[in-house]
């Protein structure tokens, strides 16, 4: 059995498909499994798939910019008429001598190329939507693919004769975490709600700022585990180090990233997940069963983020801060009402998790899909049998 998977561009294209590899491996050790990637280079990609062994496959990729700028303007003609034509042809050579059994399409700009060769080659091309609005590019390749995997009821867009619905693929592993072994790992204190912030594989400095601005007061009633990217590590280190005095050292914990060993003990140990909301965020988020505020990410395209958060919350599991209302005192404030003050042993008010918590944390659980994985994965093996 030989797969080809395609997807383009960030942890949430690559994430997702170690998970269906990972759940292929473990359901069906009987067959002759072959793993490949096509895609754009990216070294953090490159190592993450090396270690599941998944051999990668780069290729040219580009984008076409719908917004109006000079650099639109510019890389526009480049992308359309030399980066993606030269992408699909040499994702048409990689496809013709690997000869695989299926193309798995995680979506994305880096995913056209090996999908659209696919389809050329007549290989059977299955694809995966993370977002309730689907961006240019899924919409595009689903016209060329068998099924489509949708994360979310109501995606919008896909033919309904064609859409199944599945959830994002997560990886079970990362809900294995303790909070016995988060408090080792992160030597925490645990006298105080544990807040998780996390920035994605790229961070989000707009969401670190905020959080500096405000870490002083916030170091007051919580610990914080703080993932900021490994671009912004320094400047938020240095950051912090201006604002925490000695009391307040202990209940800060800032990493750079997180690896799957410390991100699933984080999961288990927090009490709130302050996010973007990228679809494989959110998926992960809900089958931790952890209450969350999502800042979604303005910028990004179609406004997906905005609207997969406001699709998430509905249900009640999270709370939306857009970010032109993630102002530190708005911000405070909206944590402080997920929790209630209590007296604490030594006469001392503590925050302690409310009712609307504990709500909050039953609707993530209600939306989670965790078999995700394992339901695409038997999927395609059966499809090939």
């Amino acid at each position: 059995m030989k797969i080809i998977f395609t997807g383009g561009g960030t942890g949430g294209h690559i994430l997702p498909i170690i998970a269906i590899c990972r759940e292929i491996r473990k359901n069906y050790q009987d067959h002759n499994l072959q793993f490949f990637y096509i895609g754009p280079k990216d070294d953090f990609d490159h190592i993450l798939l090396n270690q599941e062994e998944i051999k990668v496959k780069h290729v040219l990729s580009g984008k076409i910019r719908r917004y109006l700028d000079w650099n639109a303007f510019y890389q526009n003609p480049l992308d359309i008429l030399f980066k993606i034509p030269v992408g699909i042809i040499q994702a048409f050579f990689h496809i013709f001598f690997l000869a695989p059994d299926l193309i798995f399409s995680k979506g994305g700009f880096g995913s056209v190329q090996g999908a659209v060769a696919g389809w050329i080659l007549r290989v059977p091309v299955f694809l995966h939507e993370s977002d309730i609005r689907p961006g240019f590019a899924n919409r595009f390749l689903s016209k060329l693919a068998r099924e489509v995997f949708a994360s979310f009821p109501n995606t919008e867009h896909f033919s309904s004769r064609k859409m199944i619905l599945t959830g994002n693929p997560i990886r079970k592993e990362i809900l294995q975490g303790s909070k016995e072994e988060a408090q080792s790992l992160f030597n925490l204190t645990r006298k105080k709600p544990v807040i998780l912030v996390l920035g994605g594989s790229q961070g989000a400095q707009r969401i670190n700022d905020k959080i500096l601005e405000n870490l002083s007061d916030l170091l007051k009633n919580f610990e914080i585990i703080h993932q900021c990217g490994g671009r912004n590590f320094k400047e938020v280190k240095a950051g912090a180090e201006v604002i925490l005095t000695k009391e307040l050292i202990s209940s800060y914990h800032l990493f750079s990233f997180l690896n799957e060993e410390e991100l699933k003990n984080a999961y288990a140990v927090c009490d709130v997940i302050i996010s973007r909301a990228g679809s494989g965020t959110i998926f992960e988020i809900a089958a931790a069963g952890k209450p969350s505020i999502l800042i979604p990410l303005p910028e990004s395209a179609q406004n997906h983020q905005i609207n997969n958060a406001y699709a998430y919350a509905e249900r009640g599991a999270a709370i939306v801060l857009e970010e032109n209302n993630f102002t530190s005192h708005f911000f405070s404030e909206k944590l402080k009402y997920l929790f209630f003050q209590s007296p604490g042993v030594t006469g001392e008010d503590k925050l302690q998790p409310s009712e609307k918590l504990q709500q909050m944390q039953e609707a993530a659980k209600e939306f989670a899909k965790p078999e995700s994985a394992k339901v695409i994965a038997s999927y395609l093996v059966e499809f090939l049998k």
